[in-house]
């Protein structure tokens, strides 16, 4: 029989950004309270589950989070700077509008190629896949067998579920995290398998 590896993967919850669209990848802004509230909806979806290990996102908000879920399991979160959502650069902080009024040429050609198009001083989408699941590959190796948590983001959720899926990363977009959202992936030798998205 295969040995099974379960990955619960939550996103945070909603941010004191949130309201306002604004691009904020690894900017450090808290959870509100609503985020509060999914974290704890969480928590009390996952407290009977027996999960022998947390991590999380070095950011506040997926530490928050992962600390809330932890907290009736008696089991310390550990966080890596790995697990941050991807890196925006110079569009950190701005919205949607900004973006396009200062950088038109820049926002319309990334939307043509999520996947490789740097921002000034930040990530693209091959990045964040390559240092994300460098990290947790190790860490499903090291916990073969058991079940694990990963509190993170909305694009490294994207991320691990289109790898898992073997999913090509150009069309990222058309899968939706909500805030506080549940995923499963079960991990056997012979590959992944995914339980439940969005959840």
């Amino acid at each position: 029989m295969e040995t099974r590896t379960r990955l619960y993967l939550a996103r945070h919850g909603e941010t004191t950004a949130s309201a306002e669209y604004r691009y904020i990848g690894q900017t450090d802004v808290d959870i509100n309270g609503n985020g509060f509230e999914q974290m704890e909806r969480l928590k009390q979806r996952l407290k009977d589950e027996e999960i022998h290990a947390f991590f999380s996102s070095d950011l506040i908000r997926a530490r928050k989070g992962a600390e809330i879920i932890a907290s009736c399991h008696g089991i310390e979160p550990v966080a890596f700077p790995e697990f941050r959502e991807i890196h925006l650069g110079i569009w950190e902080g701005m919205t949607r509008e900004e973006i396009m009024e200062r950088y038109p040429e820049e926002y319309t050609a990334r939307l043509q190629d999520l996947v490789h198009r740097r921002i000034e001083g930040g990530e693209c989408f091959r990045d964040v896949h390559d240092r994300v699941m460098r990290k947790l590959s190790r860490i499903l190796a090291e916990r073969a067998g058991s079940t694990i948590l990963l509190l993170a983001h909305g694009g490294v959720n994207r991320v691990i579920l289109f790898d898992a899926l073997k999913l090509d990363l150009a069309n990222l977009t058309r899968l939706d995290q909500a805030y506080g959202c549940i995923n499963i992936i079960d991990y056997y030798d012979s590959g992944p398998v995914v339980k439940l998205v969005n959840g």
